[in-house]
């Protein structure tokens, strides 16, 4: 399948004209360099090549037509086996970002990671590649697995030639191929271990970002480990947020790592890392951890705007400041989000978290407005039903969980009550919190256990831990309210001042006096 004949696939209208076959002599100067710098494990200029003449003769040369088939660049490179697949892998994520691929070219780009990876893990890599390159090679494995999954299951459109090919490929982006490629990497990277022995300070591989600085490679060690994030994504996309919590333990995410060397992986790890704690229950958790990436974001995003990745950045701010407004909806802990993340949250989604507040259809459609824009886009995995009539069941996955989550937003939204009026009181008797909120001493207990439960969950460890802003104990009939105090941030306050300052300073600067 590696040498596809693509002619059958070119009748797209934007693809008229494109000629595989021709290579233009900056093409053949790029993947000449290129191949020499991979030779010679020259990972600086490797990164400049991929990062910015790629996108450059993208955008120059191939705005809405591949690049060169792999054939007419082989004997540019000395036909190397590995070179090519790397060729391709990227000729295919081109072709994926910049027009829609064939079902044909879906599954030739599934037998070139099928070899690319083969070639990894049990071939002899003598290579050192960017962290962005292999980063890209995984986060773009699970898109296009994700992808494929939306594809296949849209079934009303489709040609018979085109489910003649699902049926005969049926293998191709399956479920479990995915999740053994990256299983695998993972296990022959001996990424875990690496890990556990860097804590003991018999290992470097945080420290040199992953880079092997002693001649081998860092290919194998560095794609296991951003594999670990590739199964916590396939895990979230699937609804299984407990395995993919489970698949990122080895990464401590409350410190640097790897995963925070390129921008990306930093954004997607803590995405959905945060997602997966808000469908877990595990509200401080995922408020935490959202709150130190939004507050990095921020800081740096300035620094990222000549970047291919500049669009999504911004996209997955955006969703994370949707998924952090529901948090703390149903979470009420602004004292753990810092000022400056707490600003922009009220500017964006101020209006909607008082609505949200409420008990009524209106509070649920905000909810049900902020998870659909916010979530990932969630698979059904299954092969589809080829019988007559054909359906599109690709809205099932999304809909199941947002039923889910709508459902526990309900539960959590009949509790505000109660926090309302333990709020008000230190202590407070059954029967007159029973007569305030209209129900009799038995319901009460029931509902003050349900608020419990409901802000008890537990975490990875095993360890039961609160969600809860305000908690309490009865003892004797009489309830006793503990209340979190906020520790109080002058920092914060000092800093934004200082910044307007500064730019009051500068706006005078820049002022001509005559």
């Amino acid at each position: 399948m590696a040498n596809q004949d693509y002619e059958d696939q070119r009748q797209q209208p934007q693809e008229l004209g494109y000629d595989p076959n021709f290579v233009p002599d900056s093409v053949k100067s790029f993947v000449v360099h290129l191949y020499r710098h991979i030779r010679e494990k020259n990972v600086y200029e490797i990164h400049q090549m991929y990062e910015s003449s790629f996108q450059t003769l993208s955008d120059r040369l191939f705005k809405d037509t591949p690049w060169p088939s792999v054939d007419a660049v082989a004997h540019y490179v000395d036909n190397d086996h590995v070179f090519c697949l790397l060729y391709r892998e990227m000729w295919f994520r081109h072709l994926y970002a910049r027009l829609t691929p064939t079902l044909r070219q879906r599954i030739d780009s599934w037998d070139n990671y099928c070899s690319l990876f083969q070639v990894v893990l049990h071939g002899v890599v003598n290579m050192q590649l960017p962290n962005q390159w292999l980063w890209d090679m995984v986060d773009e494995f699970v898109y296009q697995f994700q992808s494929f999954c939306q594809y296949r299951a849209k079934m009303k459109n489709k040609t018979e030639q085109e489910i003649a090919l699902l049926r005969q490929f049926d293998q191709a982006w399956n479920v479990y191929g995915v999740l053994n490629f990256l299983q695998a990497l993972v296990e022959k990277s001996a990424i875990i271990q690496i890990l556990e022995q860097e804590k003991e300070g018999l290992e470097q591989f945080t420290a040199t970002d992953g880079y092997d600085y002693n001649g081998g490679s860092n290919v194998l060690k560095v794609l296991g480990y951003f594999s670990m994030v590739g199964l916590l994504r396939v895990h979230c996309l699937l609804g299984d947020y407990h395995t993919g919590l489970k698949c990122l333990l080895p990464i401590d995410i409350s410190q640097q790592g790897v995963y925070t060397s390129v921008i990306g992986s930093h954004i997607t790890t803590i995405y959905h890392y945060g997602f997966a704690n808000l469908m877990l229950r595990r509200y401080v958790e995922a408020i935490r951890e959202f709150n130190k990436i939004l507050l990095y974001i921020y800081k740096t995003k300035q620094y990222h705007q000549k970047s291919p990745q500049y669009e999504q950045i911004l996209k997955k701010n955006e969703q994370m400041y949707a998924l952090l407004a529901i948090c703390l909806s149903l979470c009420p802990q602004s004292r753990l989000v810092d000022e400056t993340v707490n600003s922009q949250l009220r500017e964006k989604y101020g209006e909607k978290m008082i609505r949200m507040q409420r008990y009524d259809d209106e509070a649920f459609a905000m909810y049900d407005e902020l998870f659909s824009y916010a979530c990932p886009k969630f698979i059904t995995p299954s092969a589809p039903s080829f019988e007559e009539p054909l359906v599109n069941y690709n809205q099932d996955a999304y809909r199941l969980q947002l039923k889910l989550f709508l459902y526990e937003a309900k539960q959590q939204q009949l509790l505000s009550g109660v926090r309302t009026f333990l709020k008000v009181y230190s202590t407070i008797s059954l029967a007159k919190l029973a007569s305030y909120m209209e129900v009799d001493e038995p319901t009460l207990r029931t509902i003050l256990m349900t608020y419990k439960h409901k802000t008890h969950a537990v975490d990875s460890d095993g360890k039961i831990t609160s969600n809860a802003d305000v908690d309490f104990h009865i003892d004797d009939d009489m309830i006793h309210v503990v209340q979190s105090k906020p520790a109080k941030r002058y920092g914060d306050y000092f800093l934004r001042q200082i910044v307007k300052l500064e730019g009051v300073i500068n706006e005078m600067d820049s002022i001509k006096l005559e």
